[in-house]
């Protein structure tokens, strides 16, 4: 997450101070990501010394104010207008806990997706109980709708991001199985010549797949 670039982009629409922009980033992506004042002002100082703000005084409460230079104006432009980069992928715990889940001595595969599937779809349901308070809120027009309709397309990316999630779990179980089957099947013909045929493993050949036979 870009916290450095969601502030210069609040930044663009006049002076802040540091508290003032941590309630406007969590208004404008419903707390999904929330920050702490001391990130807020880490990130000004660095973003100060890189020569994208600048102090501006201070307001009638005290408050000292941070603006935008053109430097980080010509930041911020460049950040909207390139592609997010994918060549590398933030770490995801859940890909890497099936990862390390297989083989695992003791763990069966198939209840931790499972389980985290029900997450998942519950997760999937509370977003989607969000998006319809969300789109009540647009359609009404009232005085955040700006903050309302960014809320929305963060609440509809979670959406979309958890119906993969979901359908990716259900990719793995099935994959297993497959796995699993073509195991049983090449241990079944490496028996030597004339002795009784195999019977299926009760048990999944696959390491850390137990149950999934």
């Amino acid at each position: 997450m870009s916290i450095r670039h969601g502030l210069l982009a609040l930044l663009e629409r006049g002076p802040r101070y540091g508290s003032q922009l941590r309630t406007e980033f969590e208004s404008r992506t419903g707390s999904t990501w929330p920050l702490n004042v001391g990130q807020v002002y880490t990130t000004l100082a660095r973003l100060e010394r890189d020569g994208m703000v600048g102090q501006d005084g201070e307001d009638e409460a005290g408050h000292a104010l941070y603006a935008i230079t053109d430097k980080g104006r010509g930041e911020l432009r460049a950040w909207f207008e390139n592609p997010v980069d994918r060549t590398s992928p933030a770490r995801d715990e859940l890909a890497i806990k099936l990862a390390m889940a297989v083989g695992a001595p003791g763990v069966d595969i198939r209840d931790v997706i499972q389980s985290q599937r029900r997450h998942t779809v519950k997760a999937m349901q509370d977003y989607t109980r969000l998006k319809a308070q969300a789109i009540t809120a647009v359609e009404s027009g009232g005085a955040r709708e700006r903050d309302d309709v960014a809320w929305l397309l963060v609440l509809e990316q979670l959406i979309f991001q958890t119906e993969a999630e979901a359908r990716w779990l259900d990719h793995c179980e099935s994959r297993l199985i497959r796995l699993s089957a073509v195991s049983a099947v090449s241990a079944g013909s490496a028996a030597p010549p004339g002795a009784p045929p195999r019977t299926a493993p009760t048990a999944s050949p696959l390491p850390g797949a137990t149950g999934v036979s």
